[in-house]
């Protein structure tokens, strides 16, 4: 049954578009079944140009491909073997409705159309292939997804029809918009691009873009500098404004880079707005729509946009159409008036005198039908460039590999094709369809997705505007969305990405030996990040995203920069800039113990508390460890001061046990003086515990030994006090005192005295000990390793139940300092307690201001010190008597002095 050509005349009914502006030619394609009978085709025309239609051969040459493939598979024996496909191609003209209306009358057949009724006969519709236009798409989808037949468009990049519960029937053989603002996302993010315009059309498509990048770009740090809505203007003043916000703002941007993406309708929009102005040099990144824009060649459009880096669609290889398309002649085609429309489109001659040279004013040859193809400039039209053709001819593919599946399932009958015609349902085909598989003859592997959608081949094609009109586009790179995370992008360094108006510039780049996330070891420090700059032209912190990259490792990677503000490279920190976007913002160098090891750095990176930063801030360092050591000069006097004491009171010791027979010895018990030596020695030798790298053991040693021996030495000099006081009291006539002369009480007394600060010890053990610790805290730069008291209530109870003794010692000894001269030995005794007081005294402030080693030297020095004075103003004045004055060491020498 053949169809009729349809004669409603669009024109009619919504008039001519205005002068100068192209209407997109739209036509999707109906395949059917029939038995060794090829249909006819019904076209219709809806192409206006200044009033006279005209067919677009770039649309037209869809059509071509499309009757082309449809022979190929016909004439397949593999393929659909005993069938024979037919079709019926339909100009949509981007009509909704008219695509609606032509659906619906090929689903009844009839003419006007009957709703839930087929009068195809002895064929059948398989489904549709269209359209280019997602409107008129839309409507064959709503029709199409009811009675479940299949819809395989090869131009339409709606999202919505993602959506499967409402488009059950719809796949597409080129991947929605969205994807393409993806692909247009990673040159962004590859390029480190945070400060870019945006051009986008006043439509859905438009919108959808604008809110992706936006939304993307924030959360990656870049902003929009500027987003532009091109308007479907109606008058000329409009467009003149148009025309002056556009020139204003592009020439007030500091951006390099915009973005390009307008739908196709708005084509003529564009080229009208950009076709008169000129704007500063700039890096133009375009959607595939781009290539309309080249169609026209406007002198002052490739002048602004020479040099843009656009996406396209993947481009194929169709074989055999070469052949296919220089076998045509107006003779073979005499009936179809498109055709030769395009013929004298091609030849620049007409069939008729009415035509193009009425466009033209200029008389045209006439055609002969002899001409050659090799006489015309093909190239000039991407004649065998196949983009879009390519989608047809694949989406024609695909509907014959779902009915091949279909065909297989019936290969059991003797009749296998008749079954196949009388007993097919839209609906079984339209369920094989989604998981349809199979290769091309030039090897492409093509399927469907989930939503219906193909993998995302993009080509990133540089297109450069040469002198004489000559048009070239170099292949950049490509995005591939079947490929793994962060190896979608191809990006070819090496091409000459950024001419004609930037030149190239060597950024720097980093070799990370290692790179790791500081994290804690096993001996409390935290590896450092090292960065190794390798190659600096200029310094220009470019984008944090370079230290993962692959790109990242690349000798003389090139490429132009675009921000609002300079990058903050490592040791910065971004700090946004009040009624500035978030992209614009100045750099503040990270604080101390903070540090940023990538460029622009929203926040610093706080070290660990074993760690501080370098003094770049890019990195943590581990901070230097504090104690007082024997290598330290403090440390070393300390200890030699210390040792030199002990051995003088070991010299002073022996000297008191060879003369302990003289006077000036047995004078104020020997004995005690014996034992206030030896605990003067062990609290010289004590100060050791706290020089060197505090351990357990010492920490535990510290404090108790030094309490210990430091109130033996006290208590002795108390004894010594008393034992003068006792004796000179008990020379008094009837003085009780006298039994107690000769004793051990002074003995006894030291032990009682000793006992206090021994229970006082070792309940501050048990409770309460001391520990080693590193302090990273009071010092940023610094770990001080020191011996934590545990508790300082006990610690302090020490330091006064010592201070305790030597205040009633000072007291006793004041009070019997105006005794006979022959106990003058509580004179010395008062001075030695009044600088044994005076010393740790000034001992508590200067302690608690202290840190570090510094801490630990003041007590080693109030050790030293207040032991030093009770040497000192005791025992050397004795030393002088025995060997400068040996005459005084004599009894009565004595008697009378002492």
């Amino acid at each position: 049954m053949e169809y009729p050509a349809r004669s409603t005349d669009t024109a009619k009914e919504e008039g001519p578009p205005p002068a100068k502006q192209y209407v997109t030619v739209m036509q999707y394609m109906v395949i059917n079944l029939q038995a060794n009978e090829l249909a006819t085709q019904a076209m219709q025309k809806c192409i206006y140009f200044v009033g006279i239609e005209r067919i677009s051969f770039r649309h037209y040459r869809h059509l071509l491909v499309f009757i082309y493939t449809i022979e190929e598979i016909n004439k397949d024996p593999e393929l659909l073997p005993n069938v024979t496909l037919g079709y019926q191609i339909y100009d949509s003209c981007a009509s909704g409705m008219k695509s609606f209306a032509n659906a619906f009358g090929i689903l009844s057949g009839t003419e006007p159309p009957i709703p839930n009724y087929s009068c195809w006969n002895n064929r059948k519709v398989v489904g549709f292939i269209g359209d280019m236009s997602s409107v008129s798409s839309l409507s064959i989808a709503w029709l199409s997804g009811i009675y479940r037949y299949p819809q395989i468009s090869y131009g339409s990049t709606d999202p919505i029809f993602n959506n499967q519960l409402e488009f059950p029937s719809f796949h597409r053989m080129i991947p929605n918009e969205l994807s393409e603002v993806d692909a247009i996302l990673s040159l962004i993010r590859h390029f480190g691009w945070k400060w870019v315009g945006l051009i986008v059309s006043n439509d859905d498509t438009g919108n959808r873009a604008s809110e992706r990048l936006e939304k993307e770009m924030n959360q990656d740090g870049g902003c929009l500098a500027f987003l532009f809505r091109l308007k479907n203007w109606l008058t000329n003043i409009n467009r003149y404004i148009a025309q002056k916000d556009i020139r204003e703002i592009i020439y007030k941007t500091s951006a390099k880079v915009i973005i390009l993406f307008i739908n196709s309708q708005y084509i003529d929009i564009f080229n009208n707005v950009f076709a008169r102005i000129k704007v500063p040099e700039k890096i133009w990144i375009a959607s595939s729509s781009f290539s309309r824009v080249i169609e026209l060649r406007l002198s002052q459009i490739e002048v602004t946009f020479n040099g843009t880096l656009a996406l396209s669609f993947q481009q194929g290889e169709i074989s055999g159409f070469k052949q296919f398309f220089y076998s045509l002649t107006p003779f073979k085609y005499r009936d179809d008036t498109l055709f030769l429309q395009i013929w004298e489109i091609l030849f620049h001659c007409t069939f008729s005198d009415l035509g193009p040279q009425m466009m033209t004013k200029m008389p045209l040859p006439k055609c002969t039908g002899n001409e050659s193809f090799d006489d015309t400039d093909l190239a000039a039209y991407e004649t065998f460039n196949f983009k879009i053709s390519y989608q047809v001819y694949t989406a024609v593919y695909a509907m014959a590999h779902a009915l091949h599946e279909l065909y297989g399932t019936m290969t059991n009958h003797p009749k296998s094709a008749e079954n196949l015609q009388n007993y097919f349902k839209p609906w079984q085909l339209n369920a094989l369809i989604r998981y349809v598989a199979f290769t091309t003859s030039s090897g492409d592997k093509i399927y469907f997705t989930d939503n219906g959608d193909p993998p995302a081949h993009y080509d990133i094609v540089k297109w450069h505007f040469l002198r004489g009109g000559n048009i070239q586009s170099i292949k950049a790179g490509s995005f591939d969305t079947s490929r793994s995370d962060g190896e979608q992008l191809f990006v070819n360094n090496s091409a000459n990405l950024w001419s004609p108006y930037f030149s190239e510039a060597v950024s720097e780049y980093y070799d990370i030996q290692p790179f790791v996330v500081p994290s804690l070891c096993a001996n409390s420090k935290i590896m450092e990040a090292r960065l190794h700059l390798l190659h600096v032209d200029y310094v220009k912190w470019t984008f944090r995203h370079l230290l993962f990259k692959t790109a990242f490792k690349q000798e003389g990677y090139r490429f132009v920069h675009s921000h609002c503000s300079e990058p903050c490279k490592p040791g910065f920190r971004k700090a946004k800039i009040k009624g500035k976007p978030s992209c614009c913002y100045t750099c503040v160098q990270c604080s101390g113990g903070e540090m940023s090891n990538i460029t622009d750095a929203q926040i610093c990176i706080q070290c660990s508390k074993y760690e501080k930063s370098n003094s770049r801030r890019n990195s943590c360092i581990p901070k230097n460890i504090n104690y007082l050591s024997y290598d330290d000069s403090l440390g070393a006097a300390l200890s030699s001061i210390s040792v030199t004491f002990s051995i003088t009171c070991a010299v002073i010791q022996g000297i008191f046990i060879k003369y302990r027979e003289t006077p000036i010895v047995k004078a104020n018990n020997r004995n005690l003086s014996c034992l206030l030596l030896i605990s003067l020695m062990l609290c010289f030798l004590c100060t050791l515990l706290f020089i060197g790298r505090p351990t357990k053991i010492c920490c535990l040693l510290q404090q108790a030994t030094f309490g210990i021996v430091f109130t033996i030495s006290v208590s002795s000099v108390l004894a010594k006090t008393l034992t003068v006081i006792i004796v000179f009291n008990a020379t008094k006539p009837g003085s009780k005192l006298k039994k107690y002369v000769g004793t051990q009480l002074s003995i006894i007394l030291v032990i009682i005295c000793c006992l206090g600060e021994i229970i006082i010890s070792i309940v501050w053990m048990v409770y309460n000990p001391p520990f080693p610790e590193a302090d990273a805290l009071s010092d940023a730069d610094i770990i001080i390793l020191m011996c934590n008291e545990g508790s300082g209530y006990f610690f302090f109870c020490i330091i006064g139940y010592m201070g305790a003794l030597a205040v009633l010692s000072f007291i006793a000894a004041f009070l019997a300092k105006d005794f006979p001269d022959r106990f003058n030995e509580a004179k010395n005794i008062t001075f030695s307690m009044l600088v044994f007081c005076s010393v740790w005294v000034t001992f508590v402030p200067a302690y608690l201001s202290s840190k570090g080693s510094r801490m630990v030297a003041v007590e080693i020095f109030a050790i030293l010190s207040s032991s030093a004075g009770l040497l000192g103003c005791i025992f050397i004045p004795k030393c002088c008597i025995i060997f400068l004055w040996p005459e005084l060491n004599t009894r009565g020498t004595v008697i009378r002095t002492y």
